[in-house]
């Protein structure tokens, strides 16, 4: 298909080689079309060794590429993928320990063009291969899970949902020095040994600060 910005299009192209076949110089012609010389040289040369079926458009991709993918690895990406439901890294890994370098990347494009890229593609009933694991901490501290929340503070007194939404006492907060309330940011460390639990409020949701705060100094965190 001819692009958007292309000045002819194959039958375009017939015309101005016809011209050319009327015995008018290339040079002529390409200039009143607005092309290049070589460019109706070459459409030229077409038609003369294939007849008008060579003006078409011809595919960009090259004729050998030498790191395409071969077909043998192609079909052993989809027999492990239908067979195993491996991943892409998984399949990835599997050609390397053969001895055939395929990045994860590569895989997934080759699964894409199957058709095989999603789950429910590979089993429409919905079976999996996955088991559901629990994450097991093996002493305190070898797992922290983390977590900031940002809230926003309450003015001294409490505010709209205290005192209602435009009552005095709400507007009240709103005004003098500090009005501005503001956020702040809970830190949670919670070890997954133990399942302690502990949290503090900062002033900035910094993750570096956050850690050695709440989890440095309260929790056996192995530095």
């Amino acid at each position: 298909m001819t692009h958007r910005n292309a000045p002819l299009t194959p039958q375009g192209r017939y015309r101005l080689v016809m011209r050319v076949q009327a015995g008018r110089p290339i040079a002529h012609v390409a200039a009143e079309a607005g092309i290049a010389r070589a460019t109706l040289s070459k459409w030229v040369a077409r038609y003369r060794q294939g007849g008008i079926s060579e003006l078409e458009d011809r595919s960009s991709a090259p004729f050998h590429c030498p790191t395409r993918t071969s077909a043998e690895t192609v079909d052993l990406i989809e027999h492990w993928r239908r067979t195993h439901k491996w991943s892409a890294r998984r399949i990835s890994h599997e050609l390397a320990v053969r001895g055939t370098v395929v990045s994860a990347r590569t895989v997934t494009r080759w699964l894409d063009r199957a058709g095989l890229n999603r789950r429910r593609d590979i089993d429409p009933t919905g079976q999996t291969n996955r088991v559901s694991k629990a994450i097991l901490a093996r002493f305190p501290g070898h797992m922290i899970h983390l977590d900031v929340k940002k809230v926003g503070r309450i003015p001294p007194g409490g505010g709209w949902r205290a005192h209602g939404r435009g009552t005095p006492k709400a507007k009240a907060s709103k005004r003098g020095q500090g009005a501005r309330i503001g956020y702040t940011y809970l830190h949670t460390a919670i070890d997954g040994f133990s399942r302690l639990a502990y949290t503090e409020a900062l002033d900035d949701e910094n993750g570096v600060r956050g850690v050695s705060r709440t989890g440095g100094v309260f929790l056996p965190v192995s530095r």
